[in-house]
């Protein structure tokens, strides 16, 4: 399994200059928030601030700070133009910090500012139609070389917020679970796909966890607080083992299962009757996962629903835990 947190230092281990670029603040219509960041390097970037002009020009900067010979390329080049093809007016003289760098954009009465000097730099840029964003908003960034503190600063801070990402059980490598580990595995959660069959855990994206297990019920009674689960395996029977146990689970955020009307009504009969489950352990379930309003069986289909659907039960569950101690805070 390779996680960011490792991408990341594979990143920063084969540059030799790195930048880091950080939303600094915003006001307004932002394409992301405040701490976001991207990295930087002569000739690749790690993560984005939103793409879009800004970046552009902040990836261009970012590189004029890290490699002496583009800032000399750049020099060179005509007024008006950065590597990339953005657009940037001339640099106002009398603005520029001593031993330091500014250019400020035509913007309607709403400046877009650089401002650098040999160690970082700031951009604060308005999101207009001036730059080819219509954002709305406005965004300050920060640029600076990455030395080793700050890598280890950032290495420290991925892997702890790796450690705390929501996990999402997927239990069924088939069709539908193969495609629903490959949307998963773009998202920031940590995905682990549950199978009793070896073969099929083949083939799943290296940044999802994998677990072979003659129980896989087993794996619910360990999952962290605010798991999601979603079941689709091969055995309807041990679909039910699978989802009974989850509904047991009153801190878990989702627990969905594949299927058909006839199938959860066949479960609930179940569940109610022999798994000495309650009715309101049942209305918890998700089933069909990914609603039935799009009436679509391809398994990437359903897959790209159930992942949305997974992904706005883990913001709204997370919200909710969060809500006390805020209340808490407040008073």
């Amino acid at each position: 399994m390779n996680s960011n947190a490792q991408s990341l230092k594979e990143f920063l281990g084969q540059a030799d200059r790195v930048a880091l670029v950080e939303v600094a603040a915003t006001k307004g219509s932002t394409p992301r928030e405040a701490g976001a960041f991207m990295l930087v390097s002569a000739s690749a970037i790690f993560g984005t601030i939103g793409g879009g002009q800004l970046e552009y020009m902040a990836i261009d900067k970012a590189r004029q700070l890290i490699s002496p010979l583009e800032g000399e390329m750049a020099a060179k080049r005509p007024e008006g133009v950065l590597s990339g093809g953005t657009i940037r007016a001339p640099s106002t003289a009398a603005a520029t910090p001593p031993g330091g760098f500014a250019a400020t954009l035509p913007s309607r009465g709403r400046e877009a500012r650089i401002e650098a000097d040999e160690v970082c730099a700031t951009l604060d840029v308005p999101l207009g139609p001036e730059i080819g964003q219509c954002c709305g908003g406005r965004v300050e960034v920060l640029i600076r070389p990455v030395d080793a503190a700050l890598e280890r600063e950032l290495i420290a801070k991925a892997e702890a917020e790796e450690a705390h990402l929501p996990h999402v059980y997927v239990f069924g490598g088939g069709h539908v679970g193969q495609a629903l580990a490959a949307s998963l595995a773009l998202l920031p959660i940590h995905a682990v796909v549950v199978e009793t069959r070896a073969d099929a855990l083949e083939g799943m994206p290296e940044t999802v966890e994998t677990r072979l297990t003659p129980m896989p019920e087993a794996v619910v009674r360990e999952a962290p607080d605010g798991s999601a689960f979603a079941i689709l395996t091969h055995d309807h029977a041990l679909d039910f083992l699978i989802v009974a146990e989850a509904l047991k689970r009153d801190d878990a955020a989702y627990v969905g299962m594949i299927g058909s009307k006839t199938k959860k009504a066949t479960f609930k009969n179940w569940f109610l009757k022999s798994a000495e489950g309650s009715e309101a352990e049942f209305n918890r379930l998700v089933s069909p996962i990914g609603g039935n309003a799009v009436k679509d069986k391809r398994p990437q289909v359903i897959a790209a629903l159930a992942a949305a659907e997974i992904m706005t039960a883990l913001v709204s569950h997370a919200a909710k835990a969060s809500a006390p101690s805020q209340k808490a805070m407040a008073g």
